[in-house]
């Protein structure tokens, strides 16, 4: 059975769920823990026979909460799905009602300690996957719980802490971690969260790696990584501008040698107001602008 993080596009009911064709399904008790934590037990699907597309045997009710979910923040997260091969249309009816008569499921954090004590005993990403049925990446974000430091895990473990806040202090030191937990146990002060959180790590400017215009190992700072492993950002500001600076410099100058008679750089702030300016081939131009 192969495991994958599928699109809520690319997901649809199944005929063969024992819930099939009944109103939306109550996902009040739920809706809470998905908001929280997300989809953390994969759905069970199959291929519908369409390309890219997979019915859900298993999990209508997480797919559920989780399209409650991306309505109220515009956009939704890809779900954790094991993918059943084609075959007999009784094991994927059986296959349904099995998953339906059990829903308990620990907790992110006491699965950190399993997966904490297997990474001890020489069990790697894969192994741990394939063990417990889930994918590297959601065994790689438990893990990146160990980051964390102990009451912020009890905290997030009794549901006080939601997850993109969790997330992103994966991506805090212990300094600032501490410092964080001290204005949550002060009554007169505002412990951020969310991408406020975010703001609050980097003094105000979260500068994704996706915008750098020199190489990334070409960078000599600090870069810090997201729960996920799926953003990362520069640690120091100051030092990231000088790097992209360098690298506009070198671009500019790459332009006046292809034969451009003057290369403007805009400021930080200032715009570049195309109705300003007449296009036109570069043999006949006698300015170009870049910001």
């Amino acid at each position: 059975m192969q495991l994958a993080h599928i699109p809520l596009d690319q997901l649809n009911i199944s005929a063969l769920n024992m819930r099939h064709g009944k109103r939306a399904p109550d996902i009040s008790d739920i809706l809470p823990s998905v908001r929280a934590r997300g989809v953390l037990v994969p759905l069970l699907v199959r291929p519908d026979g369409q390309p890219e597309t997979f019915e859900i045997v298993a999990g209508r009710r997480r797919y559920f909460a989780a399209k409650s979910l991306a309505d109220e923040r515009g956009e939704g997260d890809p779900l954790p799905c094991a993918i059943m091969e084609d075959g007999d249309d009784a094991d994927a009816l059986e296959a349904s009602l099995i998953e339906n008569l059990a829903r308990l499921d620990p907790d992110e954090v006491s699965q950190w300690e399993t997966f904490s004590r297997l990474v001890r005993q020489g069990r790697t990403v894969p192994d741990i996957a394939a063990t417990f049925g889930i994918t590297d990446l959601k065994v790689k974000r438990i893990l990146a719980l160990g980051d964390l430091l102990p009451k912020i895990r009890e905290a997030y473990r009794r549901e006080e802490i939601d997850a993109e806040t969790v997330r992103h202090l994966t991506m805090a030191s212990k300094a600032q971690q501490k410092d964080w937990l001290a204005l949550c146990a002060d009554p007169d002060q505002y412990a951020p969260r969310g991408y406020q959180l975010k703001q609050w790590l980097f003094g105000g400017q979260s500068i994704s790696t996706k915008v750098a215009l020199f190489a990334i190992e070409e960078y000599p700072g600090l870069i810090t990584s997201d729960l996920f492993g799926e953003d990362s950002y520069f640690a120091d500001a100051d030092l990231f501008w000088q790097k992209q600076n360098e690298s506009i410099a070198a671009r500019r100058d790459t332009y006046l040698n292809d034969g451009w008679s003057e290369v403007v750089l805009l400021e930080p702030g200032q715009y570049f107001h195309p109705w300003d300016y007449e296009k036109t081939r570069k043999r006949r131009a006698a300015r170009s602008s870049s910001r």
